[in-house]
């Protein structure tokens, strides 16, 4: 599907956006409320002793489920049963030495590993967690956790081109897997209708989905939701039951929108996730889903990118690139942005500039042509504010390479908030700076978007104004010469109280 450039940013930021929220909630699962206000931070630890930054179940099983619909992606259906079989293969992989698995996704993958063995098979099919999950429902009448609901999200970016209400069956299917309740099935196709219209219109509409139901669970999905409009994600104290999770994720949305604009919603509305207290990662999982989908890989804080990781090996950029590839429809690209191994500009010209910034010795500012000498000049951090290959940056730890998504455009709707992304950029230089490590930003030629983060850390450090800090910026750095978009946001915050 042929996405705009606001729209991949969307499709990318679902993956990231949803483990962002599993890892800030990883260190306050099964605890009690927070109180408003309390410092929510990816601390790690919890239960089950996750490292700081580090997604749990909810994220490890959505990745098998991206990575199977990504192979996929040229089928006509993409939850085919060699999809599905791919999927149910990778968790039982990871299950096997996983930190925690939740109680009715293992005993289903106990069943189908039983059922497999006695049809005298070595590896699990789909088929077979599908039958041990009907049986578990059929068994205990109660399957209604919110297992399935957690991992959902890569289903919505699979169908942005086709029909939501195929979009809403394919994922009760694959709910069913595990979780065959109608509560299950139906949280799902929900909230990955409302994904999917996210990604499409940058609207946060979780009711988009309710035409495709009954009359009867329509009105009763529309009860839920509006009670969870009226109730703070504290007040669901059963959030491990799939409805209290949807609830809890969507009542965490909508309180945080009442005070917090975009991009700064979704920072807000996952601190209230956690805050809620109890099944706190994959409420906020689930919330971080839809979020990203809103608002984009651009809105969530490099602070909490920095260091996102977790099963298999990966980090925020794979998330990225299985987000954006999967929401496009082509399957992998290994030639082209981003998952080349080097991104092309020698078609660009003065590419090589490179001065230290006028405030702070320790910060060089260059095109991308000065990668080549970051090693040589002792740069153990880098700002990029251009597409990057995977292999650009060899030199520097991967949690010391900040990237940021920023078109030089004056056109404000080319971006999805350039405000957002400059200060951004400009914190991550002075939260490497406070480290104590020598920082590289880089655009391709310096011109625009280097020298407006230059001008507003140069603000930050020498206690001027945004504008008085370009200045000093432009006379050591040859064409300088911010956009009138990035110039008046330079303006605005040196007028804002």
């Amino acid at each position: 599907m042929k996405l705009t450039p606001l729209q991949n940013d969307r499709a990318a930021g679902v993956l990231v956006a949803l483990a962002a929220g599993d890892a800030l909630g990883a260190g306050y699962e099964f605890g009690a409320p927070l109180p408003d206000g309390a410092e929510v931070t990816m601390k790690g630890g919890g239960p089950f002793g996750f490292a700081p930054a580090e997604w749990t179940d909810d994220t490890s099983m959505a990745i098998p489920i991206a990575q199977a619909l990504l192979e996929s992606a040229s089928d006509a259906e993409s939850s085919s049963p060699a999809a599905l079989t791919m999927i149910v293969r990778a968790w039982a992989a990871w299950a096997a030495e996983a930190k925690d698995v939740g109680a009715q996704t293992s005993a289903v993958i106990a069943a189908a590993r039983r059922l497999a063995a006695a049809a005298g098979r070595s590896k699990v099919h789909a088929a077979d967690f599908s039958a041990a999950a009907a049986d578990f429902h059929a068994r205990t009448g109660r399957s209604a956790g919110n297992g399935s609901l957690m991992r959902t999200a890569p289903m919505a970016l699979a169908y942005l081109d086709r029909d939501p209400a195929e979009l809403m069956v394919q994922a009760g299917v694959l709910s069913a897997l595990t979780h065959a309740d109608p509560d299950a099935q139906e949280a799902c196709g929900l909230w990955c209708v409302a994904i999917r219209e996210a990604v499409l219109t940058g609207r946060l509409d979780v009711r988009a989905g309710l035409p495709l139901l009954s009359a009867e669970r329509a009105a009763l999905w529309l009860q839920r939701i509006e009670v969870a409009e009226r109730s703070r994600p504290r007040e669901f104290n059963r959030n491990g039951w799939v409805v209290e999770a949807f609830q809890g994720a969507w009542s965490a949305i909508h309180f945080a929108g009442l005070t917090a604009s975009d991009p700064a919603h979704l920072r807000a509305a996952l601190e209230e996730a956690v805050r809620g207290g109890r099944d706190t990662d994959t409420v906020a999982a689930i919330a971080g889903g839809l979020l990203g989908a809103a608002y984009g890989y651009t809105a969530v804080p490099f602070e909490w990118r920095r260091r996102l990781h977790g099963w298999p090996g990966l980090r925020a950029r794979d998330l990225m690139m299985l987000g954006m590839e999967l929401g496009r429809g082509e399957g992998r690209r290994l030639g082209s942005w981003p998952r080349a191994g080097h991104q092309d500009y020698s078609m660009w010209s003065r590419t090589d500039a490179l001065v230290q910034h006028p405030h702070d010795d320790g910060v060089w500012l260059g095109g991308v042509g000065s990668l080549g000498r970051v090693a040589e000049l002792g740069i153990d951090a880098v700002v990029s504010l251009c597409r990057l290959g995977t292999l650009d940056v060899p030199s520097v730890a991967p949690e010391d390479h900040a990237t940021f998504w920023l078109v030089d455009s004056p056109d404000e709707d080319d971006n999805a908030d350039a405000a957002f992304v400059l200060r951004d950029a400009a914190s991550a230089v002075e939260r490497f700076r406070a480290e104590g490590k020598t920082v590289l930003v880089h655009c391709v030629r310096a011109e625009s978007r280097t020298p407006t983060v230059a001008a507003l850390y140069g603000a930050r450090v020498a206690g001027v104004s945004p504008l008085e800090a370009l200045e000093d910026v432009c006379r050591v750095l040859p064409g300088a010469n911010p956009n009138r978009l990035f110039l008046g946001l330079l303006k605005n915050v040196q007028t804002a109280p």
